[in-house]
């Protein structure tokens, strides 16, 4: 018999508001962390793989903990970036809908600070934020955190390794008798050094769906390539994706923006997301995604924490991770609620060597596809010539005798004359191009 919310101690109030949202069962991670979130006086440590509904699992019982009647924060969430921060926001705020003497805020980073320092004037029982945004906020002496029974540690792997310093400072300004929740896709050694001196030796631990850490749900797959081969064998496969969602991961903001610009010069419908951007870009590049008006982000890892969107049907590391718990969570952005997804990593002959250690380490196993033939991605690169040709503004600042004489030329063409011309001096080109590269190694 399958399990239901009321089953594991939720409350009415919280129950109705998961009513409405039309969530009745509860995942694996959320049946083994509720019951023992509202019943022990221990820390605790959740493991899950990304999209099994750890948000859930820790936002139920804090909200059902939460006392209306004390005005002081009560509960710290941290997060590593403000796009997870938003998402967690806006699931608290669903769950307590019928809970309206709950007071949140939210004080992640990358937006003016004086908005989020006047909220916090006004009574709030749990803070979510950003650790660099939270530690200014202390310093200015905007929000006392002194009195928290609760900090939740989401994404812990992330923080514990990117924000590890200004984690520390604001666990070391917390009450020694709170409650410290942690969640993770992945236990690394940071993660372990970061249990061990910050969390008590009473520590209850749950995994759950995580037999195979990836989704059952993803292709893992990789394609060999040469170093000079590798943008067009991406934009052969993102060709055959056309319409769909997908995130592209590199490993540096410089790649991103090399690789983003790339793909902008041959007209697909994509954006780049960094840390380096200012936080008004990167929500609107987010926005535009979500909408669907890009089709495709090209990140790097810690930019796309936070990115919840149902429908991406595939993930491509255009750069092979150095570590698997990185892995984990790339190819956890597609394949949600059940859906189907593909995860392609783009290899150089010498880094399929570590196929294997990823498979062994991850319990998965990688699919070899076969890279296409010259003769089709010479084919998909005609076609996205055309597109650009297609896309291309008319120029207004050419001279007008010039123009005049250009088409004075091609003036006796019919159109079908004037494209088989133009695609025939396309292929021309370049089978030079290529004789050229050849003979230049």
């Amino acid at each position: 018999m399958s399990l239901h919310f009321k089953d594991l101690g939720i409350q009415l109030p919280l129950l109705n508001a998961l009513s409405e949202l039309k969530i009745t069962v509860p995942t694996e991670i959320q049946q083994k962390t509720i019951p023992a979130l509202l019943s022990s006086t221990n820390d605790f440590i959740g493991l899950a793989k990304t999209g099994t509904g750890k948000t859930a699992a820790f936002s139920l019982p804090l909200l059902q903990l939460i006392d209306v009647k004390c005005d002081k924060i009560q509960a710290v969430i941290l997060v590593p970036t403000r796009e997870l921060g938003n998402q967690i926001f806006a699931n608290l705020e669903a769950f307590s809908k019928f809970l309206p003497e709950i007071a949140m805020a939210s004080t992640c980073g990358g937006i003016p600070i004086k908005p989020q320092m006047d909220r916090l004037q006004s009574k709030t029982h749990i803070v979510v934020a950003t650790p660099g945004r939270l530690l200014d906020l202390v310093q200015r002496k905007a929000i006392d955190i002194r009195e928290s029974k609760y900090l939740i540690l989401d994404e812990a792997d992330e923080m514990a390794t990117a924000l590890k310093e200004s984690l520390e400072e604001i666990i070391v300004g917390l009450p020694k008798d709170r409650k410290t929740w942690l969640f993770s896709a992945t236990m690394p050694g940071t993660v372990k050094q970061l249990v061990q001196n910050y969390m008590s030796k009473h520590v209850t631990q749950v995994s759950a769906d995580m037999e195979t850490v990836g989704n059952l749900g993803i292709d893992h797959q990789y394609i060999v390539v040469n170093p000079i081969e590798k943008l067009d064998v991406l934009m052969h496969f993102l060709t055959s994706k056309e319409g769909e969602r997908g995130i592209i991961f590199c490993k540096t903001k410089a790649a991103v923006n090399k690789l983003a610009k790339n793909l902008a010069i041959n007209r697909f419908s994509s954006g780049a997301l960094h840390g380096s951007l200012t936080q008004p870009i990167r929500d609107r590049i987010m926005d535009q995604f979500r909408a669907g008006h890009i089709n495709i982000l090209v990140a790097t890892d810690l930019a796309a924490r936070g990115i919840d969107v149902a429908a991406i049907s595939y993930v491509v590391n255009y750069h092979l991770p150095d570590v698997h718990e990185i892995y984990v969570h790339r190819s956890g952005r597609t394949a949600r609620a059940g859906a189907k997804g593909q995860s392609l990593t783009i290899l150089q002959p010498e880094e399929v060597v570590e196929i294997a250690d990823f498979e062994k380490g991850l319990g998965i196993k990688f699919i070899k596809i076969q890279k296409p033939n010259a003769q089709s991605i010479e084919d998909n690169n005609a076609v996205l010539w055309a597109k650009q040709i297609f896309k291309t503004k008319p120029n207004t600042e050419i001279n007008l005798a010039t123009k005049v004489q250009i088409r004075t030329i091609f003036h006796h063409l019919t159109k079908e004359e004037l494209i088989e011309k133009l695609i025939a001096n396309y292929f021309k080109n370049n089978n030079i191009e290529s004789n050229s590269k050849v003979s230049n190694k």
